[in-house]
C-alpha cells in the first residue's frame, strides 16, 4: 500500500516523521505560512502570541467537546479558537494575527471524514472596524498569495507529492464565487441531498459542492442558531448572520469561517442566552465589551487543511508532524 493510501497515521510517530512524503508536506505547510506572515506583515498587521489556556473559549464549535484542565484550584479550558482573545487584542491594535494551535473533541464518526483533527493550528486574523465583505476580500488576496507563493517556490515539492499546478489556475481568474447558505441548501436539495435549512452544511452537503467546484468559494448568511453568539446578526434580515465559509474545490472542503462580529453587550448577553451559555462565565469578555470592544470583523483559517488542500492530500492528518484523529491514542 503506498502512503497516499493509508487512511489512518502510522502507530510509530519515527515512521511518519522520517517518511519523505511527510517531509514534503511540512515544507509546503512552512511556505505557506511564510507567505502568509509577508503577506499580512507588509499590509500593517501585528502578529501575537494568544493563550493556549483561559476561563472561557469559543463555545461555537461544531459538535465539539472542550477539555478541562486545573488551573491552580479554577477549572480553565484549553482554548477551541482564538475568538474571545482575538476581539480583545485589538484593544492594543487594530489589525491582528496569529497562529495557534486549538483543542476540540470532534465527534469519534469525525475520524473517518479526512477533515477532522482533535488538534490542529489556526491563522487567525481580525480587523477593527472591517465589514464582513471586507475581510471576506482580504481573504481572497490572502489565500491566492499563499497559494501562487507555494506554487511558484516549491515546485519540485508539488511534483514529489504528486500535486499538479494546472489545478491551481483557476485560482487567480477573479473574485471568488459566493452564495448564501439558502442557495446552497436549495442546489443540495435539487441533487438529492437533505440538508437542513436551519443548520451549519453538513460535511457531506459541503464535500458534494466543493466537489462541483474548480475553484474555492464562499458560503455566506448562515442562520443564526447554527454558530457562535459573536457573529454579529444582520439588522436587515434578522435571524441571518453576517458570516460566512470559505470552501476549497474538489472536494476538500471547508477552509476557513469568519464574520462581522457583534460588539453590542445586550445583543451578546441575549445570544449566549439563546444559545445556553451562561454569560456569568465570560465576565471578563463581557467587562470588556462593555467597556467599548470595538466591532471587528475576521476569520480563521484551517493551517493543516489549506495544507491538505494545496498537498493534494488524502487525508489532513497527513499534514500534521504530530496527528491526533478524534479517538485515537497517539503521542
Amino acid at each position: 500500500m503506498s502512503e497516499a493510501e493509508v487512511t489512518i497515521p502510522p502507530t510509530d510517530p519515527g515512521v511518519h516523521l522520517n517518511s519523505a512524503r511527510t517531509r514534503s508536506v511540512l515544507r509546503v505547510q512552512q511556505q505557506l505560512l511564510g507567505a502568509a506572515r509577508e503577506y499580512l506583515r507588509e499590509a500593517g498587521f501585528t502578529e501575537l502570541l494568544p493563550p493556549v489556556i483561559g476561563p472561557v473559549t469559543d463555545p461555537g464549535a461544531r459538535g465539539a467537546k472542550q477539555v478541562d484542565i486545573d488551573f491552580y484550584g479554577h477549572r480553565y479550558k484549553l482554548m477551541t479558537s482564538a475568538i474571545l482573545y482575538k476581539q480583545a487584542s485589538l484593544l492594543a491594535f487594530d489589525k491582528i494575527f496569529c497562529i495557534a494551535p486549538n483543542v476540540r473533541l470532534e465527534p469519534l464518526e469525525t475520524a473517518h471524514t479526512s477533515r477532522h483533527l482533535a488538534e490542529f493550528h489556526q491563522l487567525d486574523v481580525e480587523v477593527a472596524g472591517a465589514s464582513r465583505e471586507e475581510v471576506m476580500e482580504l481573504l481572497e488576496r490572502l489565500v491566492v498569495h499563499m497559494v501562487n507563493r507555494t506554487v511558484t517556490g516549491l515546485p519540485g515539492e508539488l511534483e514529489r507529492l504528486g500535486r499538479d499546478p494546472d489545478a491551481f489556475r483557476p485560482l487567480s481568474t477573479g473574485p471568488f464565487r459566493r452564495v448564501t447558505h439558502a442557495e446552497a441548501v436549495r442546489e443540495l436539495r435539487d441533487l438529492g441531498h437533505g440538508q437542513s435549512p436551519d443548520a451549519e452544511l453538513d460535511w457531506e452537503g459541503e464535500a458534494i459542492l466543493s466537489a462541483k467546484s474548480d475553484r474555492p468559494f464562499l458560503v455566506t448568511d448562515y442562520p443564526k442558531g447554527s454558530r457562535g453568539f459573536y457573529d454579529r446578526e444582520d439588522p436587515a434580515a434578522p435571524g441571518v448572520l453576517r458570516n460566512f465559509d470559505l470552501i476549497a474545490p474538489q472536494g476538500y472542503g471547508e477552509l476557513c469561517s469568519g464574520s462581522e462580529r457583534t460588539n453590542d453587550y445586550a445583543e451578546i448577553v441575549t445570544r449566549m442566552r439563546e444559545t445556553g451559555e451562561n454569560p456569568r462565565k465570560y465576565r471578563w469578555y463581557l467587562d470588556l465589551v462593555r467597556e467599548g470592544l470595538p466591532g471587528s470583523a475576521g476569520f480563521g483559517i484551517g493551517v493543516e487543511r489549506l495544507t491538505r488542500y494545496v498537498a493534494g492530500l488524502d487525508a489532513v492528518w497527513q499534514a500534521s508532524a504530530y496527528p491526533k484523529l478524534p479517538g485515537v491514542v497517539s503521542p
